[in-house]
């Protein structure tokens, strides 16, 4: 019948008498390098780069703590569903942004991570802050390196003069924040606190200066005039123990409320036993990119001023013994 399989069909390929010798020699070849023809040679590269992407030049991957440019950064928007990558549109230099920024003028959120320093952790010896700034789908975006030597760690604490460099994903320095030496006392002028604001380095676009007030911390935010632009103001306690604790954004005459700096809550344990914080800006999408910078750079100061200290400190003391 024609649906029985004839006794010389197998159902595998068999190979033909004459032919056998070769395929043998031709796997050994195969498996030898020294035998196997050369590859040929590479397909000549694209006549130009396309437009409306960043291109990272071949062989570079940065420097210092850069990993990987932001379009090439994995994200997923939704859990049990593969990272894929994102890949970031370029932009273009403009006249009134300072060089590095172009990317911080097209977002209205970023997150500030503080790292974790295992020698400060475990033989408790005091390192300079490191910090991961990130856009609102956790990408890198800009790396914070503080810039202070061992001797100004130990004798000014939390009040110690600091200089933060700001870092983009090729580890060039975008913005500089320089902060003065002065107490750490509301009640003496002349001890308000203060941070500038450099972008680049060197060209100072704004400063953030601490308002005197006996309850609330309260700050201004200037220009490189040192004209007031917007004002920032903290709750009477700014404990994160139970949640995150905002500190308001607003304009001069404190009706708008344009943007907000939230001290996060990172659970019990961390927030009482360790100095490391986690912030979160969120600013109205007409700020202008140098007032973001500025703003990332109050920041930094909320964080020095109010939670540089271990908790751990504050909360034995309201302990009665």
């Amino acid at each position: 019948m024609d649906s029985q399989t004839s006794p010389e069909h197998s159902g595998c390929p068999t190979l033909q008498a004459g032919n056998s010798e070769t395929h043998a020699e031709n796997h050994v070849q195969d498996s030898n390098p020294e035998t196997q023809a050369e590859y040929p040679s590479p397909q000549p590269a694209y006549p130009e780069t396309q437009i409306g992407y960043l291109v990272v030049q071949a062989g570079k991957t940065g420097c210092g703590l850069v990993d990987i440019p932001v379009q090439y950064q994995q994200v997923s928007l939704q859990p049990n569903i593969p990272a894929k990558p994102l890949y970031i549109i370029k932009l273009v230099p403009s006249p009134d942004c300072p060089p590095g920024l172009q990317y911080l003028s097209q977002v209205n959120q970023i997150l500030i991570h503080q790292q974790i320093e295992l020698t400060e952790v475990i033989v408790h010896i005091k390192t300079n802050n490191k910090y991961e700034i990130k856009n609102s789908l956790g990408q890198k975006i800009y790396f914070a390196v503080e810039d202070t030597d061992c001797c100004t760690r130990y004798s000014c604490g939390a009040s110690r003069p600091f200089t933060m460099r700001i870092l983009d994903l090729l580890g060039r320095e975008v913005i500089t924040l320089e902060r003065p030496l002065r107490l750490n006392c509301f009640c003496i002028p002349c001890c308000l606190q203060e941070i500038e604001i450099d972008a680049p380095p060197g060209v100072p676009i704004g400063y953030v200066t601490q308002i005197r007030h006996p309850f609330l911390p309260k700050f201004r935010i200037q220009n490189e005039d040192r004209k007031d632009v917007l004002k920032i103001i903290g709750p009477c306690c700014m404990c994160s123990c139970c949640g995150d604790t905002d500190f308001e954004i607003k304009s001069l005459d404190g009706k708008n409320v344009v943007g907000k700096i939230s001290k996060q809550f990172t659970g019990i344990v961390r927030e009482i036993f360790t100095s490391y914080s986690n912030f979160d800006i969120q600013f109205s999408s007409d700020i202008d990119v140098k007032m973001k910078a500025v703003i990332l750079g109050a920041c930094f100061l909320i964080d020095f001023m109010f939670y540089e200290k271990k908790r751990c400190a504050k909360f034995l003391a309201l302990i009665p013994f």
